[in-house]
């Protein structure tokens, strides 16, 4: 039971993570980098929480490639 509502919330914060991202890419070129940024800081402190509450390993799997991910969006803006 306890897993079930793990995963219901897990899903949850997938589906608003997936729904913001998407937002991101319709976006007004004024809206969509700060709609990206905050989608993908939000992932990087979810997975930061989830690796010092459930294991290391959400460290890399979650925040890892959220933290990629703005790294070459900042990269992109500089160039």
């Amino acid at each position: 039971r306890a897993s079930a509502t793990l995963a219901a919330n897990q899903g949850l914060y997938n589906g608003f993570l997936a729904a913001g991202l998407v937002w991101a890419l319709f976006a007004g070129p004024s809206q969509a980098l700060a709609v990206k940024v905050f989608f993908l800081t939000c992932v990087v402190v979810a997975g930061v929480f989830g690796a010092a509450t459930v294991s290391r390993r959400i460290l890399w799997l979650q925040a890892g490639p959220a933290a990629a991910a703005l790294l070459l969006l900042w990269l992109s803006r500089a160039a």
